[in-house]
């Protein structure tokens, strides 16, 4: 297998060059003009720094992502929690969600930052620093699909998510809330990216949690608040959002 990646790498870097070829050529074409006019033409050599590819005639972005962090956002605020521990989700959204609440972010490359009510500490989803049952908010939102894949430097582990399921479980306090997101749909493990799990298997994997939502995102990128299993479960990548409490 891998000299057969060895093999076909080359190949596929040449065709991520093609298709920037004509840009870089554009690229030229810019700075030639550019140094023409007016002011233009005290450009250094040593700084320039072609970035190819933005040319788009849309603005690209994860369609997941946008609906998930507005979708988490607005149910913690209206929770109010005191505290919120957020575990290794997108850094927009819990810098943001610092702005509302107290928020400890856990990751495994945790943030150099200073900022006011925002404490970041090393963690591992598997290995959480927090006692059990002591957590009455937590987010982690399309993390656990990638937990045992390696791609972030972690051990291998083909139970991974099963594993970070149960480890947000494990520190879920009483009546507390955990906000979860991940794949939805065919079952698959795209190694080393993520795996795409079925909503009956989630909710397998927190079985001992009662469901307060389910909403989700579909294929055609369109966010359903209260979708049904049968509908989540039928895209081939959909997004679940899970709204959790301990009894």
């Amino acid at each position: 297998m891998w000299r057969l990646y060895a093999l076909t790498s080359p190949l596929l870097d040449v065709r991520r060059t093609a298709r920037n070829v004509p840009a870089f050529f554009r690229y030229l074409a810019d700075l030639s003009e550019y140094q023409q006019m007016s002011g233009g033409r005290s450009l250094s050599a040593g700084d320039l720094r072609p970035v190819l590819g933005d040319n788009l005639p849309g603005h690209p972005f994860d369609m997941h992502y946008f609906h998930q962090d507005i979708w988490a956002f607005e149910r913690i605020f209206k929770a109010r929690p005191d505290h919120h521990v957020d575990v290794a989700s997108n850094i927009p959204f819990v810098s943001l969600l610092s702005r509302v609440v107290k928020v400890n972010y856990v990751d495994l490359r945790p943030l150099d930052v200073n900022v006011p009510n925002l404490e970041c500490k090393s963690g591992n989803l598997l290995s959480l620093p927090f006692e059990a049952n002591s957590v009455r908010s937590i987010s982690c939102l399309h993390v656990a699909e990638h937990v045992g894949l390696g791609r972030y430097g972690d051990k291998l582990d083909p139970e991974g998510t099963k594993k970070s399921c149960r480890e947000l479980v494990r520190v879920l306090a009483p009546g507390g809330r955990l906000y979860f997101s991940l794949p939805i749909g065919r079952e698959r493990v795209c190694f080393n990216a993520h795996r795409v799990h079925s909503t009956k298997t989630i909710l397998s994997y927190f079985e001992s949690l009662k469901v307060v939502e389910l909403s989700g995102i579909d294929d055609n990128a369109e966010f359903v608040e209260n979708i049904s299993m049968e509908r989540l479960d039928s895209c081939e990548y959909g997004c679940g959002l899970f709204v959790f409490t301990k009894q």
